[in-house]
């Protein structure tokens, strides 16, 4: 656990002082160059030392880098230990068809889907989540978990170029949400589908009839908007043109409703517009809040404890070490010869 990592950006000081350093030899070998020859540079400074300058910037080096992990504090929990928490198992099924790149809701119907996501992932409790992504076919991004922190990692990095198989599985989506419940005795079980409703495979309400059975109710958010939009191929962030279809006509992705509430209706959950993401988010909040809590059990690491002491430490002894290291040759550690600068 890192508890300050906003000073990581400090090591920017390391690359500097690296360049200072070799622009500072460079211009003091031209300097030299130009005042003697090499051969009576030796004999003017027989005591220089070719190796040490390279090794205290490499101890400079190392204790910035020491001193700024000592910035971030890093901490160690020190004990395991199981919590008794109460909550509902939510799952989001996150369309990732390119239809979802359509920006008749700005600035594209993913976007928005991830924005929906993460905003009811803040207003979460005690509850645990997972997501499972989908286009062609459905594939799990994040199991069942207690940490929201890697699942906003996760969700924000779902894109359209992740799954080759286009098209839009609802169904498969269904199938696979219902293995995320790993506990028999556990029915408030949630699926939240969050997608524009192209389904191309039919058959997503019938699951959504059966997972009922299993406790599980499926709400269904719609992203986009009847009028519809064309889908934009981008390069570099910049679009190029626009999907065509075999006939090369652009293609126009409509927000198909219907499909989205048979399937809420089918799961005994309900359709949310999501064209308004506060609107979405305190529907489902709500939803959530009258649902009963069951309780599970989770494990999370306590005690932890500060780190920093052992970076400020080696720190410290470097910068001390790098006292006894001058760049010129010390008698004693001539006799000892530690750099092999005779032979050199």
């Amino acid at each position: 656990m890192l508890e300050e990592k906003k000073y990581f950006y400090l090591l920017i000081i390391i690359p500097i002082a690296v360049l200072v350093f070799m622009l500072l030899q460079l211009w003091k070998r031209s300097a030299q160059r130009k005042f003697a020859d090499k051969q009576l540079l030796e004999r003017l400074s027989p005591e220089k030392s070719i190796f040490k300058p390279i090794l205290k910037l490499t101890i400079w080096c190392l204790a910035i880098a020491s001193l700024v992990v000592a910035l971030v504090n890093p901490k160690i929990g020190t004990k395991l230990e199981t919590v008794k928490r109460e909550g509902v198992d939510i799952v989001f099924a996150v369309d990732v068809s390119k239809s979802m790149l359509a920006e008749d809701i700005s600035p594209s119907r993913l976007d928005k889907a991830k924005r929906i996501v993460s905003e009811i992932i803040n207003n979460l409790g005690s509850d645990r989540i997972g997501i499972i992504a989908y286009a062609g076919r459905a594939v799990p991004q994040l199991p069942i978990t207690t940490d929201f922190s890697a699942a906003k990692m996760f969700l924000s990095n779902l894109n359209t170029d992740m799954l080759s198989s286009q098209g839009t599985a609802i169904d498969d989506a269904i199938r696979l949400a219902k293995t995320y419940y790993d506990d028999v005795e556990q029915t408030n079980r949630v699926l939240v589908i969050i997608s524009d409703g192209e389904d191309h495979t039919g058959g997503a309400g019938k699951l959504a009839e059966e997972a009922t059975k299993e406790g599980i109710k499926t709400y269904t958010i719609g992203v986009g908007t009847p009028k519809g939009g064309r889908i934009p191929i981008k390069r570099r962030g910049v679009t190029e043109s626009y999907k065509r279809d075999l006939q090369g006509e652009v293609v126009i992705t409509r927000l198909n409703e219907k499909t989205l509430k048979d399937i809420a209706s089918e799961g005994n959950g309900e359709y949310i517009d999501g064209t308004v993401t506060e609107e979405a988010v305190e529907f489902i909040k709500n939803q959530l809040s009258v649902m009963d809590k069951t309780e599970f059990e989770a494990k999370k690491f306590s005690e932890y404890q500060d780190q920093f002491q052992w970076f400020l430490g080696l720190a410290i002894f470097l910068l001390l070490l790098d006292v006894f290291l001058l760049e010129r040759k010390t008698a004693w550690l001539q006799k000892l010869n530690l750099f092999n600068e005779k032979g050199a």
